[in-house]
Order: structure tokens, then sequence, then C-alpha cells
């Protein structure tokens, strides 16, 4: 089920060379009429419904959405339901209650969750992307970039709480910049509205996604000035979690799962930039595809994904020294309390093809 908008989903403004465009609709045709082919080991086969519930739409996540397109679900007997969260909080408060069975966020729910001492807690079997996917943009246009620029500004931020925001919170902090005092930070707006809220005039900087960033950028809102995620380094940042209870009693679904994701994993790998977004671009309806194209070259110079499912213990780690260091986390973790790399690994090990 694809969902009508994302963040920054509108149509973007610029256009290419005659001739990129033009390689581009012959590019964008042969890889439309691949996945128009019958793919038969898919054929006659009764698919699972699995309720899967991503924590935003974003390009940030497309190794998931190669997955969905190229049937890659369908081949491991699943029948993917989408939806998508709004935030890791709403996330995890639907794979708690049982209204999905998979739930695709940051970490930080889990933990959280873990501590609150759930009955049935989530537990992390696959991970996607392995650094922040927050750019930081600046009002106007700006050339020469320096962090000591936002001392005494105002940046629109992300949710308190989540990881989004520790991580620009943890940038500062490195940069000798301390957060709410140095530099005035709004942290009480939904995720889907911080774009808006900043083009519409509020803030001087703000932290946000793809594809809004490229689509404000070619508007003339603002500058892309930084990458949180280069800036931050690895660290464990999204992956798909089920509850204990679900995982002890589906093995053979959660495996499936891992299984297809891997698939989407290595296809991005092996892809360029321009066929990545011609096969993600149903999930961005309304997006041009030049900006697609830039907000996926974007995650891809970073090293936003992960090459494998398997879910960093370093990173992992990292991860709560970011959420100590942002006082939203009082103690360590233990990794095989919360996470579990037994189907990353055993899909791995037992290899897939594209």
């Amino acid at each position: 089920m694809v969902q009508a908008r994302g963040p920054g989903s509108e149509a973007g403004a610029g256009s290419g060379v005659a001739c990129l465009v033009g390689f581009t609709t012959v590019m964008v045709f042969a890889v439309l009429l691949v996945l128009a082919m019958p793919r038969p080991t898919a054929v006659a086969q009764e698919l699972e419904t699995v309720r899967l519930s991503e924590v935003v739409r974003s390009v940030f996540y497309a190794p998931q959405y190669v997955a969905l397109e190229l049937g890659y679900f369908a081949d491991e007997g699943l029948a993917i339901e989408l939806s998508t969260a709004w935030g890791a909080h709403n996330g995890m408060a639907a794979l708690i209650s049982g209204s999905v069975d998979i739930g695709f966020f940051g970490p930080e729910a889990t933990i959280y969750v873990y501590n609150q001492g759930a009955p049935d807690p989530a537990i992390g079997f696959a991970q996607l992307t392995q650094r922040d996917g927050s750019f930081l943009m600046a009002r106007g246009t700006v050339e020469n970039f320096d962090w000591n620029d936002v001392r005494g500004r105002l940046i629109v931020g992300a949710r308190k709480g989540g990881v989004p925001q520790m991580v620009l919170e943890w940038v500062l902090r490195d940069k000798g910049i301390v957060p709410f005092q140095d530099v005035g930070i709004i942290t009480h707006l939904a995720f889907e509205a911080a774009a808006g809220a900043f083009e519409g005039g509020l803030g001087d900087y703000v932290a946000q996604f793809e594809p809004a960033m490229t689509h404000m950028e070619r508007a003339g809102v603002g500058t892309v000035v930084a990458s949180l995620g280069a800036e931050a380094g690895d660290i464990t940042y999204t992956v798909y979690h089920a509850r204990k209870s679900f995982i002890e009693s589906r093995p053979d679904l959660i495996e499936r799962f891992t299984r297809a994701i891997y698939r989407g994993q290595l296809w991005v790998q092996e892809h360029s930039t321009e066929e990545i977004a011609a096969v993600v671009a149903p999930y961005f309806p309304g997006m041009d595809f030049d900006v697609l194209v830039t907000a996926l070259e974007r995650y891809r110079s970073i090293d936003a994904w992960t090459p494998t499912p398997v879910i960093s213990r370093d990173g992992f780690a990292r991860l709560q020294e970011v959420m100590m260091t942002a006082g939203e986390l009082a103690s360590s973790v233990p990794f095989d309390a919360v996470m579990t790399n037994e189907f990353a690994e055993r899909v791995v090990a037992a290899g897939v093809s594209p």
C-alpha cells in the first residue's frame, strides 16, 4: 500500500540539460519495462499479509522501497501492508498494541520501552540505515558555512527525545556549541510540519530529512550547509522491530522478511542513483525525477545505508552514548536484551541475489 504523500513530496524545481533528460527518460522506461515482466517465483503463490509501519516516508529508506517495488517480499510469500507512523513513538505504540506486525523506527524507542519493563518488548532484527538522515539548511544563500554561524540563532529541530534531535545536539556540542544556551532550538513541531514552518519564515536554520531539503533548496528557501549524519558518524539509526512473542512464534516470517530487505540493500549497492530513483518513484508521487535523484545521491554520498541487515553493536553503543549525552538515558541497555542478529546473520551467510 503506497501512501499518497511524504515529507517534501511536492514537485521540485529545476531541469537537467537536454541530453541528460533524454538519457534519463530512456533509462526510466527500460527499468519500468523490466518491472512489468512477470516474476515466476511469485506466480500462483498465496501471500501472507504483514502489517509494516515505517517511521516516516523518506528517500532515506530507499532500499525498503526497492524491495517492495521489485517484488522481493512477494518472492518470500509476503504481502506488505505499509503504513506511515510519523514518529518513532507512534510506530512503537502501534507495534506494542498489536496494530502492526513489524515496526521500522529508531532503536531509541526500543530502549525506552525496555526500561519501562514492557512484558512483551520490541526486539530489533534488521538494520537499514547507519547514519542520521538529517541535513542542516541555512536560510537564504550561504557560500562559506561555519558552525559558529549558528550561535545566537534559532534552529527548527526535531521532537525532543528522538534520535534526530539528539544527534543535532551531539553535533553542536562536538563543535563547542551548547544547545539551548548558545543557540535556540525548536523541538515542539511534528516531523512533517517542520519544513513547512521553516518555509513560512520560522527560524534561521532547519534540520530535516530529504527530499524536503532538496525541494526547499530548489525553491530558493535556503542552502544545505551540512550533513548531520556525516558529522556524527556511524550509528544504529533505523531498525526493523517485532514483538518478542511474534519473533518467537514466527521465526520463519522474520527470516523471509529479512531476506527481502537484504536483497533490496544489495540491489541499491549495485545500481546507479538514477536507477534507484526510477524504482522508488511510485512512493513519492508528484516529485520531479531530478529532485528525487539529488535527494538519493545525498544519502548515497554519506554512506547512509547499511550493506547488510546485520545490526551494528558498535553503532548501538554509539547511539546510547548520544542518548546519555542528551540526558535521555541514565545507563546503557545490553545489546542482546533488545536486538538480535540471528536472522540477519543467517540470511547473509546463506547468500542471496538481488
